[in-house]
Parts: C-alpha cells; sequence; structure tokens
C-alpha cells in the first residue's frame, strides 16, 4: 500500500470537497467519484471516505437533531437495478443547489440551518425569510423538520446578477455558486429573494407508512416539492432517466441527477444508513466528459415553442464517443451574460445522450457580440421576453415544422422526414399539424421523389396514426409539462377521456399524487392556449385507444390504505384505478373511503378517517364495490 498516495489522494478529496460545497467546483462529479473509488481501493474504512459537507467554521453553528447524510449514487443503469431489487421506488429530479433544513414548532416557522458537514449546519434563518416560497406558517402542530434544496433558476439568475452588478458586487459565475454565496453573506442577504426552495423530506414522528405519503404532506402544506414517479419496473427507470435527459436540455434551473427512494418506510429502518449515506436512497448521475473547442459561429433555431435557441457551430472535437459539432449556448440571457461570439474558446460537456451544452468561456475573442433583430426563418421582428429571444409568428415556417416534427415523433408516423416535411410547407399542403390527416395520395405525389409506391406508404402511415393512445396524444400536441408518463398518471387517476383531460382545473391535478402546483398551473394553461388545435385535429376522426380498458365502476371516488393486506398494494391499487378510481397517499376531506382491514386502528390515517366521517371499507368491501354488490 502506497502511503503517499493515500495522502495525495485524501487531500485532493478534501480540496474538492470544500470547493464543491462552496459552490465552486474545479472538477466533475464523475472526476470527483474516481478519487473516492481510487481511495477506496486503497484504503476501503478510509476516514475521508465517511464525511459528509464540509466543517462549519461558523459562530452560528447549530446540531442537526439527526445527521443530513449524502448519498450514494451510481452511473450505470445495470447498478441502480441491482440496488433496486423488487422494491417500488419514488423518483424525484435532484436539484443542485445547497441543502437547507427547516424547523417548525406549534405551526410556526423557527430556524433554517444548511447541511454543514452533516452533523452541525450554520443558521441562516435571516436569508430564508426573504425567500418567498417558504411557508411562515403551516397547519401541523408537532415538532417537525422538512429538508430541502435551495436554488436558483434561470430566470432569476439573470435578474440576480444584474441587481449585483448595480450594487458593486462581483458577479456569479453560475447558479451553484450563487446560492452557497448568498447563504454565506453577512450583507445584501436581501438577495436572497431570487432563491428558491424545494422540499424533498420530512423528519417527524407523524404516522406515515409510505414515501410518497411525506410528499403529500409537504404538498398540502403548501410546500413546493418535486415532481414525482413511482417506479415499478426497468421499463419506468428507462422513462425516468429520458425525463432527467429532457429536463437537463429544457429545464429551467440545475439538476444534476435523479434521486430513487425505497417507497417502504418499514424497508428504511431495515436498512438503515451509514456514517455517509441512507442505504434506501439512491442518486442517479448521467456521466459527463468535458473538452475545450472554438466557436465558429453562432446560429439561432426556432422551437415550437416560438423560442429561439443559439447554437454554436464549433471546432469539431471528441466528446463522449461522438464528433461534436454544435453546442447549444441555452438561451438569450446566457449569451448575454457570458458576451459569447465567433472565436471564443469555451468549455463544453456532454452527458448521456443529451445534446453537448456551454459551460464556461476560457479565453474571449475581440469580436463583437449582436443579438438578431429578426426571426432566421419568418424574417419577422422578434420578441425580448425577459432572458429570451421569441417569434410570435403563429405561421413561422421553423415553428410550425418543429410543431409537426413533434407530433410525428411521439405518434410514431413512419417516413415523414424533415426534409419533407418542410417541403409541404413550401408547397403550401400543410400548415399546422391537422393538415396531416387531410393529405392525399395526389398531394402526396406533388412531393420530390415521391413515386406512387411511397406516397401510398405515407398516406397508410398517418390513416394509421388516428387511433393513438390518449396519453401518447397528449404528449404529441405539446402540453406543457405533460409527457406520456405524466399523461397517464393523471389518464389513471379517473380522467381517462379527452373530455373529462380538457376539463382538468389545477386542484383536480395537485390532488393526484406526484404533481406540484407549478406543473398543475402549466398544464392548465397550455390545455387552454392548445384548445383549438386539439379541437382541429379531433375533427379529423382521431380515436383513442387504451393499453388496459378502464371502466367506471368506481365512478371518480377517491381511495387511501392503511395498515396491513391480504395482497400487494400495488395489486389494489390497479383494481381502483382500473375500475375509474383514484388513489391518494392521505386522508383528506375530500377522501370517499379508507381501506383498512382492522375492526380498529390507533394509525392515524384511521383516527383523521374516523374523525372526518369518511367511510371506512375492507378489501372484500371494495371488491364488492367494484362488482356492483355494495353501494356502501
Amino acid at each position: 500500500m502506497s502511503k503517499s498516495k493515500i495522502k495525495n489522494l485524501e487531500k485532493e478529496i478534501l480540496k474538492h470537497k470544500e470547493l464543491y460545497y462552496k459552490g465552486f467546483p474545479e472538477i466533475s462529479d464523475q472526476e470527483y467519484d474516481e478519487l473516492e473509488n481510487d481511495l477506496r481501493l486503497l484504503d476501503p474504512s478510509n476516514r475521508v471516505l465517511q464525511i459528509v459537507g464540509v466543517k462549519v467554521i461558523s459562530n452560528k453553528k447549530i446540531k442537526h437533531d439527526s445527521p443530513m447524510l449524502s448519498l450514494d449514487k451510481c452511473y450505470e443503469i445495470k447498478d441502480l437495478l441491482k440496488w433496486k431489487k423488487e422494491f417500488d421506488l419514488i423518483s424525484t429530479l435532484k436539484i443542485d443547489g445547497s441543502s437547507c433544513s427547516l424547523l417548525y414548532k406549534d405551526g410556526k416557522f423557527e430556524l433554517a440551518k444548511t447541511r454543514g458537514d452533516g452533523s452541525f449546519g450554520e443558521d441562516i434563518s435571516n436569508k430564508t425569510i426573504y425567500i418567498n416560497n417558504i411557508p411562515r406558517n403551516i397547519n401541523e402542530k408537532s415538532k417537525i423538520e422538512i429538508r430541502g434544496e435551495i436554488y436558483c433558476t434561470e430566470d432569476n439568475f439573470i435578474k440576480l446578477k444584474k441587481e449585483m452588478k448595480e450594487v458593486g458586487l462581483p458577479e456569479p459565475s453560475s447558479k451553484r455558486n450563487i446560492v452557497a454565496g448568498i447563504l454565506g453573506r453577512k450583507e445584501y442577504i436581501y438577495l436572497a429573494k431570487y432563491l428558491s426552495f424545494c422540499a424533498f423530506e420530512l423528519v417527524s414522528t407523524l404516522d406515515m407508512n409510505l414515501e410518497e405519503e411525506k410528499l403529500y404532506f409537504l404538498k398540502k402544506e403548501k410546500f413546493d416539492i418535486p415532481d414525482y414517479f413511482k417506479i415499478k419496473s426497468h421499463q419506468e427507470v428507462e422513462q425516468e432517466i429520458k425525463r432527467l435527459e429532457d429536463f437537463l436540455e429544457n429545464g429551467d434551473y440545475l439538476v444534476d441527477g435523479l434521486v430513487f427512494t425505497i417507497n417502504n418506510l418499514d424497508v428504511h429502518e431495515e436498512l438503515g444508513s451509514t456514517n455517509h449515506h441512507p442505504k434506501y436512497k439512491m442518486a442517479f448521475k448521467l456521466a459527463g466528459e468535458k473538452k475545450q473547442s472554438v466557436i465558429k459561429s453562432i446560429e439561432w433555431n426556432v422551437s415550437r415553442n416560438g423560442v429561439l435557441t443559439p447554437v454554436a457551430n464549433i471546432e469539431p472535437v471528441d466528446l463522449s464517443g461522438a464528433m461534436i459539432s454544435n453546442v447549444t449556448l441555452h438561451n438569450l440571457g446566457i449569451v448575454q451574460k457570458n458576451n459569447l461570439k465567433e472565436g471564443d474558446q469555451i468549455e463544453i460537456i456532454r452527458s448521456g445522450e443529451v445534446i453537448p451544452k456551454y459551460l464556461k468561456t476560457i479565453k474571449e475573442s475581440k469580436k463583437r457580440f449582436s443579438i438578431p433583430k429578426k426571426c432566421p426563418s419568418c424574417d419577422e421582428k422578434v420578441n425580448i421576453d425577459d432572458i429570451r429571444l421569441k417569434c410570435i409568428n403563429e405561421k413561422c415556417p421553423d415553428k410550425v415544422v418543429e410543431e409537426i416534427n413533434h407530433y410525428i415523433k411521439i405518434c410514431n408516423i413512419e417516413d415523414l422526414s424533415d426534409k419533407r416535411i418542410r417541403e409541404m410547407i413550401s408547397k403550401k399542403i400543410v400548415s399546422s399539424i391537422p393538415d396531416l390527416y387531410d393529405l392525399n395520395i395526389e398531394k402526396l405525389l406533388t412531393l420530390d421523389k415521391t413515386k406512387e409506391k411511397l406516397a401510398n406508404k405515407l398516406f397508410n402511415n398517418i390513416q394509421e396514426a388516428k387511433k393513438i393512445k390518449l396519453s401518447k396524444f397528449l404528449s404529441a400536441v405539446g402540453i406543457d409539462g405533460v409527457a406520456e408518463n405524466s399523461a397517464q398518471k393523471i389518464i389513471d387517476s379517473g380522467f381517462n377521456t379527452i373530455d373529462k383531460f380538457r376539463k382538468l382545473k389545477i386542484d383536480d391535478i395537485i390532488e393526484i399524487d406526484g404533481f406540484a402546483e407549478k406543473s398543475a398551473e402549466k398544464i392548465v394553461e397550455s390545455l387552454r392556449i392548445k384548445s383549438e388545435v386539439i379541437d382541429q385535429i379531433l375533427n379529423k376522426g382521431i380515436s383513442f385507444t387504451r393499453g388496459e380498458e378502464i371502466v367506471d365502476n368506481l365512478n371518480g371516488k377517491s381511495f387511501c390504505i392503511t395498515g396491513k393486506l391480504s395482497r400487494g398494494r400495488s395489486e389494489i391499487e390497479k383494481d381502483i384505478k382500473k375500475n375509474g378510481g383514484k388513489v391518494t397517499s392521505s386522508v383528506s376531506k375530500n377522501l370517499n373511503y379508507l381501506i383498512c382491514n382492522e375492526e380498529s386502528s390507533n394509525s392515524s390515517k384511521y383516527v383523521k378517517a374516523e374523525k372526518l366521517n369518511i367511510s371506512i371499507i375492507t378489501e372484500l368491501e371494495l371488491m364488492e364495490l367494484i362488482n356492483g354488490e355494495n353501494s356502501a
């Protein structure tokens, strides 16, 4: 064993750990993990491997009632599935900010503190009073602790940077950097008004059986929570990784992976924790590689929402096994903030299959930065919408092409390439999604290099797409915040027809496990905006198929489950949803039935259901309801 190598690794790990928690990381997460793995091979029980966070040197340090541990992590699906075993999981995006603990007593906010070294944190109550989405009062009167992440959105980062410049403070280099910076400040602490808090953990003595019940409680108490999904299968794990990739490309705040948590709290007790991490949680990250290159030019691409996205054409570079020549620059705000232009030497990163991204500027060129005045697609004037450039021309060719391409991709309409769609638009035989269904053989034969055989094939492919799953259709038309899996979750909650889905209200979505209020607002507003195009597509003869027929025997009634069961909880939930019912993880006045096989129980759900005069039924009585034998 090389003692000098061990000492060097210890020094490097401690150095980079401190830089990370101060918001100034010099290496990637993966490079840091490789340092820890090297040390683990040489000295598995080394004390440095057990250190969580960084030591608190402030006079305001406060002991945590229970340790704020770090997370174990993996980069390969096979490693994640090996850890998962047969357990049902809850999955959330892993927000990249600064961890925070909030204490409430008698329903009132009492204290906020950082993670610190996991045992002691620093009192930051004077900063969190400016974070407007942290509730000052809650309904629960027992002493509870709520843990989460303080972060900065893309929009607020630009506004914060501007105000810091106005008061003479140094400009921040990243959103993560600025969160740590503001939480550590002794002056200008009001700048914390640009930060946000997302709650993901509840530490309490409240009677709960599942991880999702904690998140439901947090949502009910008006905390912002991450959208979450129940994960049972390998396929659902892959869907979540796709959600991560989409958010890394399009999200408005930093995330650095997914957090998977075993849903059953009894298993949490059984597995316990190490000195470093709980064994019932796992962080999954996409391995990323960084390289440097030079910007040759900057182009602006129009998205299906009309937003102009800056893309840098760079000197080609090999990155994660692919030759990269284009890199996203995110938005106007990033281009302005970093004065990006031709000739700049930049650092880029590619994680998984996600489009490569700009990270930072290494060396500036002497060329000048400029903002386009007109849309590169339709030549109409563009508007500056905060940190974004936007084309408001609804008939903008690139915008229409992207909308149609998105629809074609989700609906799996084969052989309709981007080139063919652009030709259809230029020949004025297609100008929107509904026009696809008006295409006939005669129109298709006008396309370049299209003979009768191909025209017939294209026509049949489009006609076949008239039969589609409702969840797929809703994702295809571009409802904001509605991917196929989230649409299916709403459908399974009883909104199982297009008419029911379109009548969704914000409160309806909030009641569904897994949806935060902001997501609900986005969905309802987007449904309103897309209403006309949905009508137009439906008038073309669209019909909806279901993977599994849902009947309305339970007529939208809501159910909560507690106590011991004769069969798997997931099987019972499936029966309820299949018969048109809804499943919730908490008891409220809007609940129709609590399912419990015991004649009486001391569980908080049972006690609350009795207090609210909610019907308490057994599994057998549930089956009688499903079979129409009981009108309880």
